[in-house]
């Protein structure tokens, strides 16, 4: 806990010294930034404690995210995902979903099948093994993601969704409204 505290006031000494530098250029308002910073250590942190608890697993986090994926398309009858879709839901390049459905099908998770659609792409579905992985290790690991947030109250847990999934539509919209300026 020292260590943690220690850091803290690292911090917090930095952030002043910053905020001071920001006034003196006449930047007084810096929340935008602020969330930016929050957001980031927040993300640093939960990869950190996850990249922990995945290492007695033969996959990573991003993979298991993957398989988290699969597993809710085929609950809502999508019995398969393209790369690119999958891709685009975990905002990954190609060359990264790549790397890990490769892995994925060599431990026998996933299965790879040709598009009848398209002869050029693949679908991607849950194996049987990759199915029962999910239906053991996902209570399991929603148990363990809801202990991080022990420290904050139902109401606050409740308030930051939305927060946050009001920023997260607010940079949606940015990004869809700033392509259509760049196609214009």
């Amino acid at each position: 806990m020292t260590s943690t505290l220690t850091n803290q006031s690292q911090s917090d000494t930095h952030r002043a010294a910053f905020d001071r530098l920001l006034s003196e250029m006449g930047v007084t308002e810096t929340h935008g930034l602020e969330l930016l910073r929050l957001i980031k250590m927040c993300n640093g942190a939960y990869d950190t404690i996850l990249g922990e608890q995945m290492r007695q697993s033969s996959i990573s986090s991003p993979q298991w995210r993957l398989l988290s994926r699969l597993l809710m398309a085929e609950q809502s009858g999508e019995s398969t995902l393209t790369p690119t879709e999958l891709a685009r839901s975990q905002c990954l390049s190609k060359n990264t979903i790549s790397a890990h459905l490769r892995h994925l099908e060599e431990h026998g998770l996933i299965e790879r099948t040709i598009d009848p659609g398209d002869l050029r792409a693949f679908r991607i579905q849950l194996s049987e093994d990759g199915r029962r992985l999910m239906h053991e290790s996902l209570p399991v690991h929603i148990h363990f993601l809801n202990r991080l947030s022990d420290s904050l109250t139902a109401a606050e847990i409740e308030q930051s969704e939305i927060l946050l999934g009001k920023l997260h539509y607010s940079l949606l919209q940015w990004t869809e409204n700033n392509a259509k300026v760049k196609s214009a």
